[in-house]
């Protein structure tokens, strides 16, 4: 009785975050600052199209997918868009829906885009750093288990994630108060079909160019390379790619995992034979509508995910 319901629980929520994207006014959500670093930024109210994609972000902040009963995880969801605008509404709502439906406290990220007049490019790392701490102080105040606590990221959203959750003892910012005392590290890692690497062959996304543009060298495209920034401390981590994307090159993937595990860091790699870029939670037709299933038994594999189905 208990999977059926579950079954039901998250074809509903899936139903009206496709449909309702317009919900998530409705949704409790955490300014990221106190004094945001780095403006002016673009200014005014954040635009977003018929589909939920995001731009002109002048205040970053948090959605809060919060279920009636919580697990104790909590999970940093994290949209692509090639850092020019964020996906939320294929991506970041959904997925966050899909995880409060299995007792995950997930908060969705919007971020600053770099190329919206802000004084560095680094704008989005500055963002999910702050947020991840943010999330491990409200710990208690949202019945999360601190030690608990990953990162999901699609496409851009993916890099974002993974170079975070390598460079989480990087300075970014200027600390602004005692959040910025707490560990930004994630304790998992999701990427679905991400961009990892800006160096040549795979200098061909979106991303490539908002965070580097056309004059960047091999020192800059090295530092901005997730698999390049790899390292013991990396959290376990899982990643999910179509083999024929057209957008971020699967190299990504593998890329990525070699290096993880060329650290030793615990690793799980999925390659689906179609289903091209941006399926968000699965393209029909394809299996990639299997990939929040396998995520579901790697959180299990790892002790995080403990409820029984």
């Amino acid at each position: 009785m208990k999977n059926i319901f579950l079954f039901l629980l998250f074809f509903y929520n899936l139903f009206s975050a496709q449909n309702g994207y317009s919900n998530q006014d409705q949704l409790p959500s955490i300014y990221l600052w106190t004094k945001i670093p780095d403006g002016p930024g673009p200014g005014g109210e954040t635009i977003t199209s018929t589909k939920g994609s995001l731009t002109h972000i002048s205040t970053p902040k948090l959605i809060i997918h919060q279920p009636k009963t919580p697990n104790g995880i909590a999970i940093l969801v994290i949209s692509g868009g090639g850092y020019a605008h964020i996906e939320s509404g294929s991506e970041g709502y959904p997925a966050g829906e899909w995880l409060k439906s299995l007792g995950i406290t997930a908060f969705e990220l919007q971020y600053r885009l770099p190329e919206e007049n802000w004084a560095t490019r680094s704008v989005p790392f500055q963002d999910a750093q702050r947020a991840l701490r943010i999330i491990r102080k409200n710990a208690g105040k949202y019945k999360i288990n601190p030690d608990k606590i990953g990162v999901l990221g699609f496409s851009a959203g993916g890099h974002l994630a993974g170079y975070i959750s390598s460079t989480f003892n990087t300075v970014y910012y200027p600390p602004q108060d005692d959040i910025d005392l707490v560990s930004a590290q994630p304790d998992f890692t999701a990427m679905i079909y991400p961009v990892v690497s800006m160096l040549p062959p795979n200098n061909i996304t979106h991303s490539f160019k908002s965070l580097l543009g056309k004059n960047s060298n091999t020192q800059d495209q090295t530092k901005l390379s997730v698999e390049k920034q790899v390292n013991a401390q990396t959290p376990v981590t899982f990643l999910a790619q179509s083999e024929d994307d057209p957008v971020s090159p699967v190299e990504n993937s593998i890329l990525m995992y070699q290096a993880l595990k060329n650290n030793k860091v615990p690793v799980e790699l999925h390659l689906f034979q179609s289903g091209g870029h941006g399926w968000g939670l699965g393209k029909k037709g394809t299996n990639t509508v299997e990939w929040t299933d396998l995520f579901l038994k790697w959180l299990k594999v790892n002790g995080i995910y403990n409820n029984a189905d």
